[in-house]
């Protein structure tokens, strides 16, 4: 329902960011297939690997598995229904499922948010007061601060996905995204729009507030670290931070990009690229940072791939 007819209500919303795939959507649909599956198998990896392996029953180790768990269902989110773009003539969606898709990516973008800022204050008092980290950092409180990122970050938009449901949809349904999104669908509602400005403003202070409680954090830390007289020492600290701190900067640098420009446009190529980095590149490379820099992970890995050639064998 595209065009200029301000009395009928429209009932799907058409992605306008796919026509430069036009005529190869299908060499796009193959590699973001496999990004997909990786991403899953990945964290599903990375989760089964922490939660049956007694020595990463930590709650670094702990936090990271909640994450990996958080990341498979937020590129679920999207992902998906790229792929089914990709491969149909007509790219659409349903109010309804527009708001759902909002809804489920932003909340699980919150909550890893929330849980990246967690595990920065873990890793400061890990580090700063290693000898007092048992007697804070104890299981209950790691149980709660896992389950209160969770629930804080689906609670925290339900006022907002509310608002937005009640809005009138009545003109234009092209949304200049690959996915559904707030400013993009915002500009679409037939009612004042100045709301975008206040929505931007609340994205904004949320992003920045979350980025200096973890650079805070990591100055403070990587100062103690400094101070360690031994090259092991300082080696084996900066290790238990490195993983984190790579997922920090990509997953901020990507949110940075997409939420703090304000009125700033960029041209339709570019906007498609940003979203690609932040709704699927930086899940994709999650896992690898998380495996591939971390020899306690990489041998609970090891170990769950054997008992699963194990239990294969034993199927047989």
């Amino acid at each position: 329902m595209v065009g200029s007819n301000q009395t009928s209500m429209v009932t799907e919303f058409l992605f306008s960011g796919f026509p430069q795939f036009e005529d190869g959507s299908f060499l796009f649909f193959i590699p973001l297939f496999i990004i997909y599956i990786f991403i899953v198998l990945g964290n599903l990896i990375v989760f089964f690997a922490v939660r049956m392996d007694i020595h990463l029953h930590t709650p670094m180790y702990n936090f990271i598995s909640i994450f990996s768990f958080l990341e498979i269902w937020y590129t679920t989110a999207t992902i998906p229904k790229m792929l089914s773009n990709l491969m149909s003539k007509k790219k659409t969606i349903s109010i309804t499922g527009c708001l759902l898709q909002m809804y489920f990516f932003h909340s699980l973008g919150n909550s890893e948010g929330i849980l990246l800022t967690t595990m920065a204050i873990d890793r400061y008092v890990a580090i700063c007061n290693p000898l007092r980290y048992p007697t804070i950092m104890t299981p209950r409180l790691c149980a709660q601060l896992s389950s209160g990122s969770c629930i804080f970050g689906f609670l925290v938009l339900l006022p907002e996905i509310a608002w937005i449901s009640t809005l009138p949809f009545c003109g234009p349904n092209q949304i200049h995204q690959i996915f559904c999104d707030f400013e993009p669908v915002l500009r679409l509602a037939c009612t004042d729009t100045s709301m975008i400005l206040f929505e931007d403003v609340i994205h904004a202070i949320a992003i920045i507030f979350s980025v200096l409680i973890i650079a805070l954090s990591y100055v403070r830390i990587i100062t103690v670290i400094l101070r360690i007289p031994s090259v092991e020492g300082r080696q084996k600290a900066f290790s238990t931070c490195a993983s984190h701190l790579g997922v920090f900067l990509m997953f901020y640098g990507s949110v940075s990009l997409m939420y703090l420009r304000f009125s700033a446009t960029f041209p339709p190529i570019l906007d498609t690229v940003i979203a690609l980095m932040f709704a699927v590149l930086a899940p994709f490379f999650n896992p690898i940072i998380y495996s591939l820099r971390n020899k306690d992970m990489n041998i609970a890995i090891k170990k769950l791939l054997c008992l699963q050639k194990v239990f294969n064998e034993f199927a047989r």
